[in-house]
C-alpha cells in the first residue's frame, strides 16, 4: 500500500465532504447541493462512502476522491491536497511518498528573517509618519487598507541601517542578512539596508512561504523604480509569481490565469473581485513560470501593459526575452516564445489588448465590467501579432504583404496543432488578400519533426485480471510510464470501437489521475523525449512513486513485443471498470428520482444514460472475450504468454 493509499483509507469523506456540503443519507450513500455550481432544485451531489469517491450529476458533472474534491474546493494541487489530508488523519509524509527532506535549518533561517523584516516594513508603513505619506499615496491609486493589510504591504525607511540594525537586535547576523538579500555592502564594503524608502511587497512562492521582496520607488526621480530582491536561495524570480499564493484557487475555479505585469495591478485586480491575477513581477515570463500555472489551468491570458506589447518594435525580434527587472531595458513581448510555449505546455494562450496609456489598475478601479470585457476579448498570439503588424501598414503595398508575412508565418509554423496552425494560415492570407498557396509555397521547406506512432503489431491474447484494486491502475499505469507510445496504439483501439480515448477519468486516484496527465501531455509536444518531459511534469510527491512503476515495468522488458496488447487489454479493463460504477452511480440516482417522484424528463435521460453504457460495456465484454482470453489462453504456438499482471512486482 502506497502512502496515498493509506491516506484514502484512513480519511472519512462523508466528514470531509459534510464540513461543506449539508448531506442526506440515501442509502448506502449521500446525497445533498453540489457546491461548485448554483444549483437549490435537485440534490445531484451524491457521495461514495464504499468506493470513497463522489460525483455531480448536475451541470458541472465532476468527480473523484478525497483529493480530487480539495483540490476543486481549495484550489490546492495534488501535493498540498495530500499534504493537508495526511496531516488530519495522521500519516507521517516520509521520503518515500516523495516528500522532500525538512527545509535545512539555515534556509529556515533566511525565512525567519525575511518575516521579520516584512513585519519591520509593516510598522514602518502603518504606524510612523514618513510611512503615513506613503499609505495616503497607496490609498490614493485606489489601494484599500483591507488589501493592503491582506497583502501585508509595507515601507523601507530612508535610512542606512534602520533595517538592519532592527534585524541584528532580534538577534540576526549580518550573513543571515546577506544571504537573505536584506543587506548589501557600501563602497566602504560597510553592510547596509538594500531597501530604502520604498514601498515593500512581499513575495511568496505557490505555498505562502515568504521567499524575497519587490520594492517600489517613491520619488520618481530614483532609480530602478521597481527592485528585486537578488537571487538567492530561496528567491529565483523566474521560478516565482507574484500572487500565485493567492490566486490558485480562484485560477482553478475560472480555469483562467490573468498575467499582468505590475504588483498593483495584481493587488486591484483581486480588490475588484478578479482574484485569478498573478504577475511575473516585471519580468519576461519563463516557461518555468508558466508550468507553474499550468498545474492550474491551461487557459492563460496575458494583459501586458500597451506600451510593452503593443509597441510594433517589441516585434521585430520575436526571441525569447530574459530582461531582469532591476536593467534599464523594458520587457519584451515574446511571441514566437509564447507560441512555442503552447505547444510544449499544451497550453492556450492569449493576449488582452489595453486601451492606449493606461495599466489593468486604471481600468479595474474605473469600471471593473470594462476589464472583465477586455479578457474575454482576448485573442490568440497570432491573431494579436497580426492585428498589431498590419494596424498602421498600407497592405495595398506588396512589399508590406511580404514584410508581414514574413514575420507572422514563423508564428503559425510553431504552432503544434495541424488544423489550428492551417486555419492560421488561411486567416493570414485572407488579411493580406493574397492567394494561400503563395504562402504556402513560402513556406521553409524543412518541416518540424513528428512523432509517428509505432507500427501495430500481431500480438498474443492476454490474460483478463481484476480491476478493483489500486495496484491494477498501477500496473496499467506503469506500462504506459515506462514506454507512453503504447498510449497512441490505445488510443486507435479505442477511437475503432467508437470511443472517447482513454482519459483521467479511467483512473480512480487523483495521484495515477496526475501521473496519466502527464503521460498525455508528453505526447502532445515534441521538443524532449516523452519520459523526459512527464519526469519534469512530476511533483517531488509523485515521482518517486512514478519511477518505482517504471522500474517494475522494466523487469518485463523482454516481453515487449506483447505490452502493446497487455497496455490495449488493461486499457479496455479499465474503462469497462469506469462504466460499471457509472451505470452503478446512475442506478441510484435514478432510484433517488423515481422515489422522490421528480420530473419524468430526468428519469427518462437517466434511464436512456444507462443502457447507452451498458451497451458500451457489453462491447467491451465481448471484444475482450475474443481478443484476450483469461489466463493466455489462445496464445499461438511458439509464442510465450503475455506478462501477467498477478506476477507484477510493483508497488
Amino acid at each position: 500500500m502506497t502512502v496515498v493509499d493509506e491516506v484514502k483509507e484512513r480519511a472519512d469523506i462523508v466528514e470531509l465532504i459534510g464540513e461543506t456540503v449539508k448531506l442526506r443519507k440515501a442509502g448506502r450513500n449521500y446525497s445533498g447541493f453540489c457546491p461548485f455550481h448554483p444549483n437549490s432544485r435537485t440534490p445531484a451531489f451524491v457521495v461514495f462512502p464504499d468506493t470513497g469517491t463522489w460525483r455531480c450529476f448536475g451541470a458541472c458533472n465532476e468527480g473523484g476522491d478525497v483529493f480530487r474534491f480539495l483540490m476543486k474546493k481549495e484550489g490546492w494541487d495534488f501535493p498540498e491536497a495530500l499534504r493537508f489530508m495526511a496531516q488530519r488523519v495522521g500519516v507521517e509524509l516520509g521520503r518515500r511518498a516523495g516528500e522532500a527532506e525538512a527545509e535545512p535549518e539555515a534556509q529556515a533561517r533566511l525565512r525567519e528573517a525575511l518575516e521579520a523584516a516584512a513585519a519591520f516594513y509593516r510598522h514602518q508603513l502603518t504606524e510612523t509618519p514618513a510611512g503615513k505619506s506613503v499609505l495616503d499615496y497607496l490609498n490614493g491609486r485606489g489601494l484599500a487598507d483591507s488589501i493592503l493589510e491582506s497583502f501585508q504591504l509595507g515601507y523601507a525607511p530612508a535610512s542606512w541601517s534602520a533595517t538592519r540594525q532592527h534585524l541584528t537586535v532580534r538577534g540576526f547576523t549580518d550573513g543571515e542578512l546577506a544571504d537573505a538579500g536584506l543587506t548589501s555592502e557600501g563602497r566602504d564594503g560597510t553592510p547596509g539596508d538594500r531597501f530604502r524608502h520604498r514601498i515593500m511587497i512581499p513575495i511568496r512562492d505557490g505555498r505562502g512561504r515568504l521567499c524575497g521582496f519587490g520594492a517600489r520607488a517613491v520619488d520618481p526621480g530614483d532609480q530602478p523604480k521597481f527592485l528585486n530582491s537578488p537571487q538567492t536561495v530561496l528567491f529565483d524570480k523566474g521560478r516565482l509569481l507574484y500572487g500565485l499564493d493567492r490566486a490558485r484557487r480562484a485560477i482553478r475555479q475560472e480555469e483562467q490565469a490573468v498575467i499582468v505585469e505590475g504588483y498593483l495591478d495584481v493587488l486591484a485586480l483581486h480588490q475588484a473581485g478578479f482574484a485569478n491575477a498573478v504577475s511575473p513581477m516585471g519580468t519576461a515570463l519563463t516557461e518555468d513560470q508558466l508550468r507553474l500555472l499550468k498545474r492550474s489551468t491551461r487557459r492563460m491570458v496575458l494583459a501586458l501593459d500597451a506600451d510593452a506589447a503593443g509597441d510594433q518594435a517589441t516585434l521585430r525580434g520575436l526571441d525569447v526575452a530574459r530582461q531582469a527587472l532591476d536593467r534599464d531595458k523594458d520587457p519584451v513581448f515574446d511571441a514566437r516564445g509564447f507560441v512555442r510555449f503552447e505547444g510544449r505546455l499544451n497550453a492556450e494562450i492569449r493576449v488582452v489588448s489595453l486601451p492606449p496609456g493606461k495599466d489593468p489598475d486604471d481600468i479595474v478601479l474605473a469600471d471593473p465590467a470594462e476589464w472583465k470585457a477586455l479578457v474575454q476579448a482576448a485573442r490568440p498570439v497570432v491573431e494579436y501579432v497580426l492585428d498589431v503588424l498590419t494596424a498602421t501598414r498600407n497592405l495595398d503595398d506588396p512589399k508590406v504583404k511580404a514584410e508581414v508575412a514574413q514575420q507572422v508565418r514563423p508564428l503559425i509554423e510553431d504552432v503544434a496543432d495541424p488544423v489550428e496552425r492551417n486555419a492560421y494560415l488561411q486567416h493570414l492570407a485572407r488579411r493580406l488578400q493574397v492567394d494561400e498557396r503563395a504562402l504556402a509555397d513560402a513556406r521553409p521547406p524543412a518541416a518540424r519533426p513528428r512523432r509517428r506512432a509505432r507500427p501495430e503489431e500481431a500480438v498474443p491474447p492476454v490474460p483478463a485480471n481484476a480491476a478493483s484494486d489500486p495496484k491494477f491502475e498501477r500496473f496499467c499505469l506503469s506500462l504506459l510510464l515506462n514506454d507512453p507510445e503504447l498510449l497512441y496504439r490505445v488510443d486507435r483501439r479505442f477511437q475503432g470501437m467508437g470511443f472517447e480515448r482513454l482519459g483521467v477519468d479511467d483512473f480512480t486516484g487523483t495521484d495515477r489521475q496526475v501521473a496519466f496527465e502527464a503521460v498525455r501531455a508528453s505526447l502532445q509536444q515534441d521538443e524532449i523525449e516523452p519520459g523526459l518531459f512527464w519526469r519534469r511534469e512530476l511533483d517531488p510527491v509523485l515521482l518517486e512513486a512514478a519511477e518505482t512503476m517504471v522500474e517494475s515495468a522494466r523487469g518485463v522488458e523482454a516481453e515487449a513485443g506483447k505490452l502493446a496488447a497487455e497496455a490495449e487489454a488493461h486499457s479496455l479493463r479499465l474503462r469497462r471498470r469506469r462504466l460499471e460504477s457509472q451505470i452503478t452511480q446512475l442506478r441510484f440516482r435514478l432510484q433517488a428520482v423515481q422515489d422522490d417522484e421528480d420530473d419524468g424528463g430526468d428519469i427518462r435521460v437517466l434511464a436512456h444514460d444507462v443502457q447507452r453504457l451498458a451497451l458500451q460495456k457489453d462491447l467491451i465484454d465481448r471484444a475482450l472475450a475474443s481478443g484476450y482470453r483469461e489466463g493466455g489462453a489462445g496464445v499461438p504456438e511458439g509464442r510465450e504468454p503475455p506478462v501477467r499482471m498477478d506476477e507484477w512486482t510493483g508497488p
